[in-house]
């Protein structure tokens, strides 16, 4: 009688204790979401183009690969300097976070890639924010959020004083 009480309560303690799990995220939950917060939008088979707080986004899905992402193109490749990718590289380990900066058909751009049904619609909205911050603040802070882990980053004089030093 005192085993079976036993299993009952500690059944009872693990179902309070295990978190239950989140909705599966779905296409038609992230339109939604984009939806939410977006001050213009345009959907497009697998895609949803949108502006947020004036900075043009994507967010791009496939159901069947169970990916995502949200991107923001921020400059193309042939109008930024050496430095200047040297810091968005530092940027992805210290103060990029969930997003990272990357370069594709020689634009820059902020992206938030993540397995589409692993997603909360917190996660959703984070991310678009993000984005949004790392567009931003490419140039200058080279972040997605006020967080920053401890690091260096290339500072366009040190280049500068490197390529003067071999020129000697």
């Amino acid at each position: 009688m005192f085993r079976p009480l036993l299993k009952s309560l500690l059944l009872g303690c693990l179902v309070s204790v295990v978190p239950l799990q989140a909705q599966k995220m779905d296409s038609e939950k992230l339109k939604e979401l984009v939806e939410q917060v977006a001050d213009t939008l345009k959907h497009e088979g697998n895609s949803v183009q949108f502006e947020y707080k004036d900075t043009y986004m994507a967010c791009v899905y496939d159901t069947n690969a169970n990916r995502m992402r949200i991107i923001s193109p921020i400059v193309e490749r042939s109008e930024i300097g050496e430095a200047a990718i040297l810091n968005a590289l530092v940027a992805n380990f210290h103060s990029a976070l969930d997003v990272k900066y990357a370069l594709s058909d020689e634009i820059i751009w902020s992206v938030f890639i993540h397995p589409l049904q692993e997603l909360s619609e917190t996660q959703v909205l984070d991310a678009i924010d993000q984005v949004h911050r790392a567009a931003i603040t490419f140039g200058s802070t080279y972040s997605s959020t006020d967080l920053v882990f401890p690091g260096n980053f290339y500072k366009e004089d040190t280049i500068q004083k490197e390529r003067s030093l071999k020129k000697l």
